[in-house]
């Protein structure tokens, strides 16, 4: 059973993958634009639901585009396949498996531009609360909805402050990340909160350290903060997840 999901969740992953450097380039622009509708050389991006939905190709032939789709696409099955395989079949990981392909867009869309945008934060914080809400009503559920629900505004406060006492060095859309990580980290309780919410930050302090020592930015230079709040939540999700099998 549990090989099968495994094997189910990394198709999903893959699957997935394949649709986000369409996205993650359509979302890759300042904030004053909500998204682009144009292939890098100013052809439009036509196809399923307004465009969205598609492989990262130019119809014009000028070649792909967007971060390499099959770097991706593995990311993604690799991140899938680890969730199905930790959290076993309870019904959170349907949870897991839904959020996952969002956070890598998110993850690719603030590497590429330090920007998180609103149309994938807010609805992803809005949907893993009340999907964790309907998943808290089944008997083979194991975690805490209150917890969650707690946890994911006690992180988006921390978050919250941070940019107020510094909004040089954090943007906003830090803090709307922070809704929906805290909620899954929650999921599993206040301990596991703690070591996802502290993983992120590690995260971004040793690439923000690495790329000094590098000489590729400055002490002052801001780094997007998003991929390395997600991979923190994602370290904690794995190990909350591994502790209640």
């Amino acid at each position: 059973m549990q090989v099968l999901l495994i094997l189910v969740a990394a198709s999903w992953g893959a699957g997935a993958g394949l649709l986000l450097p369409r996205a993650a380039h359509r979302l890759s622009v300042d904030s004053a634009r909500p998204w682009s509708a144009e292939c890098p050389v100013g052809h439009p991006i036509t196809g399923a639901f307004g465009g969205w939905v598609g492989r990262a190709r130019c119809a014009e032939a000028c070649g792909p585009y967007g971060p390499a789709t099959l770097a991706v696409s593995t990311v993604t099955a690799l991140v899938c396949a680890v969730l199905a395989a930790v959290t076993d079949p309870r019904p959170e990981v349907a949870v897991w498996l839904l959020a996952a392909p969002v956070a890598v867009l998110l993850a690719l869309v603030d590497y590429r531009v330090h920007r998180l945008p609103d149309v994938l934060t807010l609805p992803l914080a809005a949907a893993t609360l009340v999907l964790l809400c309907v998943v808290a009503a089944l008997p083979a559920a194991v975690g805490s909805w209150p917890t969650a629900l707690l946890g994911g505004l006690a992180l988006g406060a921390t978050y919250l402050v941070l940019f107020l006492i510094n909004p040089a060095g954090m943007g906003f859309g830090d803090v709307k990340l922070a809704l929906s990580l805290g909620t899954a980290l929650g999921w599993y309780g206040w301990p596991i909160l703690l070591v996802g919410a502290f993983a992120g930050l590690l995260y971004g302090a040793m690439y923000g350290l690495g790329m000094v020592i590098l000489r590729r930015a400055g002490r002052k230079s801001a780094i997007p903060l998003g991929p390395f709040m997600i991979g923190g939540a994602f370290t904690g999700v794995v190990l909350g997840a591994f502790a209640a099998a």
